[in-house]
């Protein structure tokens, strides 16, 4: 049994199989018969969507359940849910806000939890990253990503799979908007030297890959006025764009506030791949739950072989 809770709970082998099985037209049924529990403490869409199509396509039945519904160590522990969870399917899924909530799910389940965002990592958003890039230039590795903004969640499952691809990552960031100090001990302990700045051209110049998201997550609506000037010189803009390799591609893991990290010209621009990059959310899910729980049933007879 294997748990999601980062990219580097796969190497870069496993993560080409998850990018391979991603791709698989018609998946085996591994899921028929069961389904998965996916549970959110924060509202989604993109998440919600995909997770539950790629459980329907494996043959499975999604239950999603709300945190007004089951309370997070308030109407119930997170260890009680992890075991009630693990009785109902082949798999959890947790959106959250503290990471160790995951780690505590973890602990106690008996089939595999999938982290669907918490505010520490965003790993399942990465796969779908990883696939846009292979689908945009045949491959993850040897290439330069630039992320530019808030040196966040996204970012840092990002910076840690660049580092397992082979590609080169650069973080352009406002001062005071860096990483966590745990985060930078963790990046650090991974082996990865991301190339951080306070310039957003530094980080964008010739880059394959220009990265943004959203200048204030969930839960820091307040801020958002403070962090409008703090971030004001990091809007991708046309201007911005151009410094980047004439073939580059632009992503953003949605939703946007347009005109405010990013501009309209570039959000529905020629190098914008942002709704492909949101469409492989469902492919890069499925193939994660077939590498994790294709081993459930027995090899199909035409030959894949999760």
């Amino acid at each position: 049994m294997r748990h999601f809770l980062e990219i580097t709970d796969l190497d870069v082998a496993e993560i080409d199989r998850v990018l391979e099985l991603a791709e698989v037209d018609d998946p085996p049924q591994v899921l028929r018969g069961s389904g998965g529990v996916l549970a959110f403490e924060k509202p989604s869409a993109r998440t919600r969507i995909s997770m539950e199509m790629a459980t329907s396509q494996l043959g499975g039945h999604p239950v999603t359940v709300r945190n007004d519904e089951i309370g997070f160590d308030t109407r119930e522990s997170v260890e009680d849910l992890g075991r009630l969870f693990s009785g109902y399917g082949s798999f959890i899924g947790a959106r959250v806000f503290e990471h160790t909530k995951l780690e505590r799910l973890a602990s106690v389940a008996t089939v595999p939890v999938l982290n669907l965002l918490s505010d520490e990592s965003h790993p399942i958003q990465i796969l779908a990253d990883l696939l846009t890039i292979q689908q945009s230039f045949g491959t993850t590795e040897d290439l330069t990503i630039a992320w530019v903004g808030d040196a966040n969640n996204v970012a840092r499952s990002l910076v840690l799979a660049a580092n397992l691809c082979g590609s080169r990552i650069r973080v352009a960031h406002p001062e005071g908007f860096g990483f966590t100090a745990k985060t930078s001990a963790d990046v650090a302990k991974a082996g990865c030297v991301p190339h951080l700045t306070n310039d957003p051209r530094e980080a964008v110049a010739g880059a394959d890959v220009v990265y943004t998201d959203a200048w204030y997550s969930m839960g820091q609506e307040a801020e958002k006025a403070r962090r409008a000037d703090a971030f004001a010189a990091f809007c991708v803009d046309e201007r911005l764009m151009s410094l980047a390799a004439p073939h580059a591609i632009f992503l953003h893991c949605l939703p946007a506030h347009r005109g405010e990290e990013a501009t309209d010209e570039v959000l529905d621009g020629t190098q914008s791949r942002i709704f492909q990059q949101a469409a492989n959310r469902l492919h890069s899910a499925r193939g994660l739950l077939l590498f994790l729980l294709g081993d459930l049933r027995d090899p199909p007879e035409d030959g894949i072989e999760p």
